[in-house]
């Protein structure tokens, strides 16, 4: 079992940063990706970023590319979501994921096992 813990959620206005944390803990030796999906209400979740635990490859979604920049520390077994330049269509709940899948990369959820319980990002006009 995985455990994951997000942090670092709040209100900005747009234009503004923030920087997600997620901590790991229990068995993580074989999550090969972890990964950042959001969730707007009413909307389906959607995959942000991920990093493969193995050589960092990076992969993110349209959306937030040039925006958005995923890492990990593996001596604090932390993943970190850094998002500049947020903007309204940014708000919702952004969740921590982790995939024993080789398919992690492709921001899926369903290749994800394991999912922390989310910290909400809001971002004003």
């Amino acid at each position: 079992q995985v455990q994951l813990v997000e942090s670092g959620g709040g209100s900005v206005q747009a234009g503004g940063s923030l920087r997600l944390s997620c901590v790991a803990s229990g068995y993580t030796y074989n999550s090969r990706y972890m990964g950042w999906f959001r969730q707007a209400p009413g909307k389906e979740r959607e995959g942000v970023a991920a990093i493969s635990t193995g050589d960092t490859s990076k992969y993110y979604a349209d959306s937030v590319k040039g925006r958005f920049t995923i890492s990990q520390d593996n001596a604090k077994n932390t993943v970190y979501l850094q998002m500049n330049s947020l903007k309204p269509e940014d708000t919702a709940m952004y969740y921590c994921a982790a995939s024993i899948s080789p398919a992690g990369w492709n921001l899926w959820s369903h290749n994800y096992n394991y999912w922390g319980q989310g910290t909400q990002v809001t971002v004003s006009s």
